[in-house]
């Protein structure tokens, strides 16, 4: 039998496998099929957060629906850069989502030399919630009112100090816009994350923070900080006493921050559409609705186009804030 050259065996070896080699890549690039590998929730921000919450309440239904598993993945740190990074560089091929909130367009003026763009590389998949922010303060000030906040701060500029979890944090941006539309100076004393600002606001080391309404609520109750006001354009339900900020003539302060699921860069438009008509039907389960409602948030959706256009909108309006108070991530 005559030999069959090294080099035609070669060639004969390359046709053979170049389907399979193709087949893979395909696998790789395609939106997974149900059975195949678990779908990652990316929230960038640690467990107990609304981001979280979020996550783990509408991931195992919107597994259920795509049939296959999913693993909620908390990547703190950065103000949310590193977890929100980990999807930009993600595959397109609908193993992995982002889980987060308009931190998000906050960190695009705030960390201009940021590897990547958070507004322009993520595909908007649907808005899930909004969230509202209450003005708290220790009882010991006697403030009853933000009214009462501003006339004491006017009488004695920088003196007052506030906490917020971070710089560039929607607690943080949220007074910064209160300062500027009151008129009024106070300091900002940055903490890492919630937990240690709220004890010492608590303990009466510094006065007064903004704080979504889920965090603040049991302390209000308890009667161990006083909501003063709610940065929002309408009252709340859990607390029906406490009056906007508008209404209290205290600043024209909406700070509401909605909250969204976001998909890598180069996703494919029709499993978007499909993760977006999942999540819509998620969104308004009566179960889903109550486990947000009780922590002070409110579901809502949107298609992916709207979604885009309030992340868009949301950045230039931070972005300007932001510049004018001239305030930095440093």
């Amino acid at each position: 039998m005559p030999r069959v050259p090294r080099r035609l065996l070669l060639a004969l070896a390359l046709c053979a496998a170049a389907p399979v080699l193709q087949a893979q890549q395909q696998a790789q690039q395609a939106p997974a099929a149900g059975g195949a590998q678990p779908l990652r929730l990316i929230v960038p921000f640690t467990p107990g957060t609304g981001i979280d919450l979020i996550a783990r309440t509408v991931g195992p239904k919107l597994g259920e629906r795509l049939g296959r598993p999913v693993v909620v993945d908390n990547r703190a740190g950065a103000s949310g850069n590193i977890g929100t990074e980990a999807v930009v560089r993600a595959a397109p091929n609908g193993n992995t989502l982002l889980v987060s909130v308009n931190t998000l367009v906050m960190n695009r003026s705030l960390y201009p030399k940021l590897p990547f763009d958070p507004v322009k590389d993520l595909t908007p998949v649907s808005l899930t919630s909004w969230g509202q922010l209450l003005l708290v303060t220790n009882p010991n000030t006697g403030w009853r009112t933000a009214a009462d906040l501003v006339q004491a701060a006017k009488a004695k500029p920088g003196a007052i100090n506030y906490a917020s979890p971070g710089v560039g944090t929607p607690h943080h941006l949220s007074m910064e816009l209160f300062k500027a539309t009151s008129g009024i100076s106070v300091t900002h004393v940055p903490y890492r994350g919630t937990a240690g600002a709220v004890t010492d606001v608590l303990g009466g080391q510094v006065e007064l923070m903004f704080l979504p309404i889920h965090v603040a609520l049991p302390h209000v109750k308890a009667g161990k900080l006083v909501a003063l006001g709610i940065g929002s354009e309408k009252r709340h339900a859990l607390l029906p006493q406490v009056p906007t900020l508008i209404e209290a003539r205290a600043g024209n302060v909406n700070v509401d921050m909605w909250y969204g699921i976001f998909a890598p860069p180069g996703t494919p438009a029709d499993f978007v559409a499909r993760l977006n008509r999942e999540l819509k039907d998620i969104l308004s389960l009566p179960e889903v609705r109550t486990a947000f409602e009780t922590q002070g948030m409110d579901p809502a959706s949107s298609t992916p186009e709207e979604f885009r256009r309030l992340v868009e909108q949301d950045a230039e309006r931070w972005a300007r804030l932001i510049k004018t108070q001239n305030i930095t991530a440093e």
